[in-house]
């Protein structure tokens, strides 16, 4: 019964947060009308949400996103490094990815995982999904900047999304 009123409790509740913080007011009136809101708005919306993923592993997910964290840290000082040092360190390049993957959540997951990691940006998934067009800032061997990704992110995105 509760599921039927509240389809996305998370985002409800990030709906009121939200509201209170635009209003830059707390008070039972916008409360009230937040909590209406964010009752509403998934309400109104929820047939066009995709089925929500469910992790087939968790605790894999829970050493990935560390992972993701600490390289996210690694890859900002490796590409302020390039950055302020000389242009001749700079080696861009457009890398053809092929995909592993077959499922569109896991698939959205990595392409925002190489977006997020600096130096590197999800540029384009093929009509097909077979192929992630990646831009790299500075890469010398584009076959290991693949295979980087693939053992750091792809097969643990496969793993945990079975």
């Amino acid at each position: 019964m509760i599921r039927r009123w509240l389809p996305h409790p998370h985002m409800s509740l990030t709906l009121v947060v939200v509201w209170l913080l635009l209003v830059n007011e707390v008070s039972l009136g916008q409360v009230v009308l937040g909590s209406l809101l964010g009752v509403l708005i998934p309400l109104a919306t929820s047939r066009f949400w995709p089925e929500r993923p469910r992790p087939a592993r968790p605790a894999v997910l829970v050493g990935y996103l560390l992972r993701l964290l600490l390289d996210i840290l690694v890859a900002n000082l490796e590409v302020a490094r390039r950055v302020l040092g000389p242009n001749d360190q700079l080696r861009p390049a457009f890398v053809v990815y092929p995909l592993e993957l077959t499922d569109p959540f896991a698939i959205s997951m990595l392409a925002s995982t190489i977006s997020l990691t600096p130096g590197t940006v999800s540029a384009d998934l093929s009509p097909d999904r077979r192929t992630l067009l990646i831009h790299s800032l500075s890469t010398d061997d584009p076959q290991a900047l693949c295979e980087t990704i693939r053992t750091r992110y792809e097969r643990p995105l496969g793993e945990i999304f079975r």
